[in-house]
Order: C-alpha cells, then structure tokens, then sequence
C-alpha cells in the first residue's frame, strides 16, 4: 500500500505564523476558495493539498496550519507538527509574513526552522498592494538576512504574478512534468460522519501514517482534505471532511463553510462512507447524513467505528445492529460494516465493499438484458389493474449512470402502485446484481414519448 498527493510534482509549501494570509494566497494560487478564510487564527489546520499549473508547469501546493510556539495548547501542537510535516515533504517553500504586523518574534524563529530545511526559499511580504506600501513595509523585513524579498496582496493579486513567475522558474529546475490526472478507474471515497467520530483516525489507519490531524477535539477537520492511495491494482481518492452538526448547533460562521464544504464533497465522490460511532449509538444527525449522501445520490457503505467498545459484550453489539436497521430501514441496501480505527480490526474489510459499490454505481446494461428482466418480472406477477385497464409495460432502457438509472415506459405512469414499483425495483436489483446501491426508477407513459 502506498500513498502519494503526487509524488512527480515538486511540492509548494505555504509556511507562517497564523493569520498571515496563507489560506488567501493558497486560494489565489488555485483559482478556487478551497481553503477556509476567517480572521480567526488557527483556521487551517491540517495540511491541504491541490495540483496547479502557471504557465505551463504543473506543480502541487500544500496550505498549512500557522506555526504557533504554545506548549500549553495541545492542539497548536498538533498543527506545528502538521506544518513541519509540509516543510519535510516540500521542494519549495513559502514563507508567508504579515506585512502590517511587521517582523516579530516568532517570524525569527520560523525563519530559523525553514533554513534548516534547505529547501528552495521565498520571502513572502503579504498585505503590500502598491509601490507605496513596498517602501513603507520592506526594510524592517531585510533583518531576516534574506536575498529577496516578494511584496504580494493575496486578497488583491499585487505582486502575485511575479512572485508566481519566479516559483515557476523555480520548479522547472525540479524536473516538474506535465500536470497529470488522477489514475485512470481512481475510485473517489468520501468520509462522512458527525464530529468525532474517528474519520481522520481511520484514514491514518488506512494509510499507515499520521496524514491527518487526530484530536479528541470535536470539529478537527475544518476542510475536506484529499490523499491519493494506491491499493493494490487499484487508486482510490480519499477524502477527509469536516463532521456535520445540526444547524441548530452551527452557530460559528466557519462551522457552517465547514459544514458547506462537507456536503460539497458529495459532489465530486462517488463512495459515500458514513461513520457512526459504536459507543454513542445512531443518532438522528446520523440519519440527517446519510440523507445527504441518499439527496446527491452517491453510493453508501454504513461503517460502525469504535467496535472495540463492544468487543466483549455480544448483547450490546446485537442491540447496536438492531437500532440502526430501525433508524435508517430506507438505506436497507446499504452494506453495514464494523471497525476500529484504534485496533485495526475490521478495517482491511473496507476496500472489497467499496470496490463493489462502485462496481454498482458504475454499472451499464443493453436493453435487450432490462427488457428480459421486465418481461420475466411482469409474468410472474402480472401488473394490477388501473382505470378498468390493465397496466402494460412495454421496454425498458438505462438513462444514466452513477447511480444507475432506468426509465419503464408504459401505458400509465400514475397507475404504477408504489407496491409495484417497490416490487419491480426488488426484481431488476436480484437480476441484475444490483444489491449494494440505490436504483433510480423513472415510469413514464408512452404517449408521453410521442408528445401527445
């Protein structure tokens, strides 16, 4: 098993203190607003990846959480550790300072710690957006015994093409490739859950290595957060989120773009994981989750992490099961899968279930093999009578995919009884091997067709 955000592309790090603009600058760079902007200082706190090209050279930028010397706070040790791992990995660094804070203290000391690295250095000045702003503000800056300085305005691109012009020229003396896509068949597989309930633990245990921030700090994971993994003959994307809480309990305006950013991820997935968590039980939030992930129409794996919790106590496991068949009977479909991210156990059982969900998700059918399922179904059990007529269906015929998605054209779409329908559904999911996914089934009457 081996990971890799990219490997072939060199790697730009954004390092500095908090609040210095670094998520500002890493949106401007992506020509997107992945990473979370708020005044407060601490926002980004795990490492976030995404791949560029300036001018024809493709690299991979890494925002990272502000370095913050503060023993007392344990999670800012958990982010400077999360930094540190970004200045390990990087080529190229960015070393991002406040141009209206001016030079402090702990600026020095960060400078300390990146020269350290030898890595390929850029002096960031950031909040300068004019010639004016340049004389006012650089010289102080000169005390860090730098070559250049790079005055830029992440919020109003000053500076920014010249800066990014140099970190391209930069790059080209790595051997920076062609920006590639993702691997061809790459399954995308999101983590959902409410906060806490061990999603970047599992991920780190997938992996094998501390990727993520693991805090015991309901919330951690602020952004969605995508690693590339390689597992046997096959890549999977896997992408962390933020947990999701009621609106209710939602009152911080960057839990709410966390949580915007969590349900944005459903977009671009195509394997929904919903954790839920062994020693809490389900919940309705659980419910409202797996709602989501049903809204966008994704595939669902039901993962019960913490099983450990359980491990010797066969009632309350039993119990446990029985409670989510009861909370959530509309995901019947669903595979339910038991783990622990703090063991291992059951974790290995994850990928053969995801691989067969997309399977699913993904699959296509002719119509010669529908129209057989739908002649074999309706003559085991003849459909009802509608209006004085009996109902007929004449063919049937896939309209899309992921999920699949059939439409059933016939002599009445009203007359169809939801037992019916319910009944067809069953019989084209037997046949068809479509047992772990939800199926999208369209009646439509054929006069319809023909725009009478």
């Amino acid at each position: 098993m081996t990971t890799a955000p990219n490997a072939a592309l060199p790697v730009i790090a954004l390092i500095g203190r908090p609040n210095v603009g670094k998520s500002t600058l890493f949106n401007r760079i992506t020509k997107s607003r992945k990473a979370l902007v708020d005044p407060t200082p601490g926002v980004t706190r795990d490492r976030h990846y995404d791949r560029i090209e300036w001018e024809g050279r493709a690299m991979l930028v890494v925002d990272t959480g502000g370095i913050d010397d503060n023993p007392e706070d344990l999670l800012v040790g958990h982010i400077r550790e999360q930094a540190m791992a970004a200045i390990d990995e990087a080529d190229i660094l960015l070393f991002i300072l406040d141009g209206k804070d001016g030079l402090t203290a702990a600026d020095l000391q960060i400078a300390a710690i990146v020269r350290k690295s030898e890595k390929r250095l850029f002096f960031v000045v950031n909040k300068v957006d004019s010639p004016a702003r340049e004389e006012e503000t650089l010289p102080a800056f000169y005390e860090l015994g730098c070559d250049a300085l790079w005055p830029v305005s992440a919020e109003h691109g000053y500076g920014f093409g010249d800066l990014m012009d140099a970190v391209a020229e930069t790059a080209a003396t790595l051997g920076a490739g062609e920006l590639p896509p993702l691997p061809a068949g790459t399954v995308t597989v999101a983590f959902f859950g409410r906060p806490n309930v061990g999603k970047s633990s599992m991920i780190n245990r997938i992996l094998g290595e501390e990727r993520m921030v693991v805090s015991e700090i309901a919330g951690t994971t602020r952004d969605a957060v995508d690693t590339l993994l390689t597992h046997g003959n096959h890549s999977y994307l896997l992408v962390d989120t933020a947990g999701i809480r009621r609106r209710g309990k939602t009152k911080e305006k960057l839990e709410k773009f966390s949580i915007l950013k969590s349900l944005a991820a459903l977009e671009r997935c195509e394997v929904a994981v919903v954790m839920l968590d062994a020693g809490e039980g389900v919940t309705e939030q659980d419910s409202k989750v797996v709602g989501h992930v049903l809204e966008r129409g994704r595939g669902l794996i039901l993962l019960v992490n913490k099983w450990d919790l359980l491990a010797d106590d066969k009632k309350a496991r039993e119990k446990l099961l029985a409670e989510i068949a009861e909370a959530l009977p509309f995901v019947g479909y669903a595979p339910l899968t038991t783990a622990s991210a703090l063991t291992g156990y059951g974790v290995k059982k994850l990928f053969p279930l995801i691989g067969a969900v997309h399977r699913q998700f993904t699959a296509s059918f002719s119509t010669a093999a529908l129209n057989r399922v739908l002649k074999e179904a309706t003559e085991a059990h003849p459909p009802p009578i509608y209006k004085n007529k009996r109902l007929k269906f004449y063919y049937t015929a896939q309209i899309g995919q992921r999920p699949p998605k059939f439409v059933i054209m016939t002599n009445s779409g009203k007359g169809v009884h939801f037992s019916y329908q319910r009944y067809l559904t069953n019989q084209y999911r037997e046949r068809l091997g479509l047992d772990k996914i939800a199926l999208q089934m369209i009646f439509k009457d054929k006069s319809e067709q023909r725009g009478k």
